[in-house]
């Protein structure tokens, strides 16, 4: 095959030709080769699967009203509709050996180096896309896809890995998909929602969804699984940790309030991947996944990593105030009637002059909603929004957010810095960001550049050349082994890291 010259002037090769150890790109998309791809497809279930694959499709990328999507209404039906905006041009198309690479793997294998790359975890574009199917077909469609980025990419995996993507529409199903990619098919990430959509039951028992469809469109809400869902998950994430399999998601919200444009797609693109891996993150650790799994290892891509710190930094705030004792400074029980009334008669006569109020009814009417609550005693549940994660010191919402969690940050960005600064960060630890390029989608409109970009914070100073080497190879390799110690048997990032601990080990002895 071919050796393009630009191998020989890519920046980031350059940049990893600099580095004593290897790089992990924990996000790169790729494109399917559409007639082999269905011939799959149909070899599970014949056309009719085709068909409910091309719907499912056509589901997940367009927002529509009355059968037209977003660019086929007039301005008039999407104001009356309420038609989300979608994006026009979402793939890199105007980079034809870039738009080659992502569907071909011997290219994409042949053009790591020019990357500046030596392992990467491929995302096929349609791999969660049978999610969106009939119940009926929905796990023979997702055995298909499955089937078919495994078979094409298995000669390649020594540095090049699919994933499997994972109905979560209820556990069972979930479990069952699980074994049958990591058994039968040989995959070893799993790529899940990050939610599902459910309807509301009190509205759909009286607005049946087959005689009401456009009220069950909107009357619904979303199951994060580890927290309120409507199933106990728990056997789904005790045979991820069984299996050794890490769980990637890229969950967004775009279409939820405040990401719901009529005209802008951008409005509802910015941090949307970063609100729906929050609500994911959050339903995980307060619903107690993390506790009861501690070996569970989960990333979320395309949100950037500063959000993690963010929601870390406010579980620390949030529990020195409403921990169990804490909680306590707000309970109306302990409030003193006598010493209330004496600083009113003192201080507050000239607001409550002409009103007359005994002890009870002055302490009534300063509670306010407080007083009605007491009237009611709360059982220990309720009052304690940390108890099911089982928190009660912050080291243990640093064993269960920073440990269990990974955020994968784009290459050029910047709020990378909140991940890794460890001042602000309780405790003094640092958010675990792993490199995800997301090559293959609009944002890299060249698959050569993000390793320099990503360099760039470090010469810029937004981040240290540990946070760098962190980043895009520490940070990945964690992730992938704490799940799976022998995740990287067998591939290029094997031999590479035995050499480093041998340069290590021999340093060490000559210090000695």
């Amino acid at each position: 095959m071919t050796e393009y010259s630009r191998l020989k002037t890519s920046h980031s090769a350059a940049i990893r030709a600099t580095l004593d150890y290897p790089v992990i790109d924990t996000d790169v998309h790729t494109n399917d080769f559409t007639p082999a791809f269905e011939d799959y497809i149909a070899n599970y279930g014949g056309a009719k699967l085709v068909d409910e694959l091309r719907k499912a499709e056509a589901s997940r990328l367009n927002s529509k009203s009355n059968g037209k999507d977003w660019y086929q209404q007039t301005p008039q039906e999407r104001q009356r509709n309420r038609t989300i905006r979608s994006p026009w041009w979402a793939r890199v198309t105007r980079n034809t050996l870039d738009l080659a690479t992502y569907t071909l793997p011997a290219l994409l294998y042949e053009r790591q180096a020019e990357q500046g790359s030596d392992y990467s975890v491929l995302f096929p574009n349609n791999v969660l896309a049978p999610a969106g199917a009939s119940p009926e077909n929905r796990q023979a469609l997702q055995r298909a896809v499955n089937h078919y980025h495994a078979d094409i990419y298995r000669k390649y995996s020594d540095r090049l890995t699919p994933v499997a993507g994972i109905p979560m529409s209820n556990p069972q199903e979930a479990i069952e998909e699980l074994e049958f990619a990591v058994k039968t098919l040989g995959l070893k990430v799993a790529n899940i929602p990050g939610g599902v959509k459910r309807p509301i039951k009190a509205i759909a028992e009286k607005y049946p969804a087959d005689q009401f469809p456009e009220i069950a469109k909107y009357a619904s809400y979303i199951d994060f699984y580890g927290l309120d869902s409507e199933y106990d998950y728990d056997p789904f994430w005790a045979k991820a940790v069984e299996l050794g399999v890490p769980i990637t998601t890229h969950y967004g919200s775009q279409g939820w309030t405040g990401r719901s444009s009529i005209s802008n797609y951008m409005n509802n693109h910015i941090g949307h991947f970063a609100d729906g891996s929050q609500a994911f993150a959050k339903a995980l650790f307060f619903g107690g996944v993390t506790k009861r799994f501690p070996q569970l290892r989960v990333g979320m891509l395309e949100g950037g990593a500063d959000w993690g710190a963010h929601v870390y930094i406010h579980l620390v705030d949030r529990f020195s105030k409403r921990n169990p004792k804490g909680l306590e400074n707000y309970n109306p029980e302990f409030t003193n009637s006598d010493e209330l009334f004496e600083l009113f008669e003192r201080f507050g006569g000239e607001i409550t002059e002409g009103y007359e109020l005994s002890k009870e009814e002055l302490t009534k009417t300063v509670l306010g909603s407080s007083f009605s609550r007491h009237s009611r005693q709360p059982v220990a549940s309720e009052l304690n929004d940390f108890g099911a994660a089982g928190i009660e010191t912050i080291e243990d919402i640093r064993d269960r957010w920073v440990n269990s969690f990974f955020f994968g940050s784009e290459s050029d960005d910047r709020t990378i810095a909140a991940a890794f600064n460890d001042k602000a960060n309780p405790l003094n630890v640092k958010i675990n960001a792993i490199y995800s390029s997301d090559v293959g989608h609009w944002d890299v409109p060249d698959l050569t550049s993000p390793l320099a970009e990503s360099w760039d914070l470090v010469k810029e100073g937004v981040i240290s050349e540990a946070d760098f080497k962190s980043y895009v190879f520490a940070n990945p390799y964690k992730f992938y082994t704490e799940a799976n110690p022998d995740f990287f048997k067998g591939t290029a990032i094997e031999s590479k890291v035995g050499n480093i601990e041998s340069q290590q080990l021999d340093k060490n002895l000559a210090l000695a």
